[in-house]
């Protein structure tokens, strides 16, 4: 997504009229689908709703994003984790001995107070 330096930054002008009628305090989610428009300074403190081809995921405009397209804080594809059965046992086990410390971590305490 490069743009040369002589055309300048690309920044939608519907996103620029929409921001110029709020204040950042109190402005609504503002649904685009510009995904390729550059974050101007002018935005920073505006939440938008940048389609990502399924939903709008929010985003709120901070100073270190300023440069940055749209598109690049809203992912257009879902990560599936990595392995298959091998990886549901280890997980599955991990979740038991994580359930198993949690209630002896509450067993301790009751003990205690039954030998006293």
């Amino acid at each position: 997504m490069t743009r040369s330096v002589k055309k300048g930054p690309y920044v939608d002008e519907k996103l620029l009229q929409k921001i110029s009628k709020f204040k950042p305090e109190n402005a609504p989610v503002i649904k685009t689908w510009s995904r390729d428009s550059q974050i101007a300074p002018e935005m920073v403190g505006f939440k938008f709703g940048v389609h990502n081809g399924k939903d709008f995921i929010e985003v709120m405009v901070t100073e270190e994003m300023v440069g940055h397209r749209l598109g690049e804080f809203s992912l257009t594809r879902k990560f599936v984790r990595h392995g298959g059965k091998m990886q549901k046992e280890i997980e599955a086990k991990k979740k038991e001995a994580e359930i198993a410390s949690a209630q002896a971590a509450k067993a301790a305490p009751a003990a205690a107070e039954k030998k006293k």
